[in-house]
């Protein structure tokens, strides 16, 4: 399929962008992303590996609008860990805080 990312076409396959992401440690998600086979990256990255230029010279959108019409899913933001998850908790004072408790 032939997209234009940042003003250059490149003639981009499901198969050629796994291939070249085969390998390649996802960064940490903080915005927009896309799955490819099980790993979640954000499209950026992706962006960057499959042009070979430089993240500021592309946006999101047009990574995000290329991987779409490849058939890859494509999200908005990272999902948010649900309330609860992460630690310990820690016992509550008579105030309401989480300071050491009297026995």
């Amino acid at each position: 399929m032939r997209c234009v990312i940042a003003r250059y076409p490149f003639d981009l396959t499901r198969t050629g962008v796994l291939a070249s992401m085969k390998g390649v440690r996802p960064e940490l998600v903080t915005s927009a992303s896309v799955t490819i086979g099980r790993r979640r990256y954000p499209v950026r990255q992706v962006g960057q590996v499959i042009t070979r230029q430089d993240p500021r010279d592309f946006t999101a959108g047009e990574v995000t609008r290329a991987m779409t019409r490849l058939g890859f899913t494509c999200h908005d933001r990272p999902e948010a860990a649900p309330v609860g998850v992460g630690g310990p908790t820690l016992p509550r004072t008579a105030s309401g805080g989480t300071g050491p408790v009297a026995v």
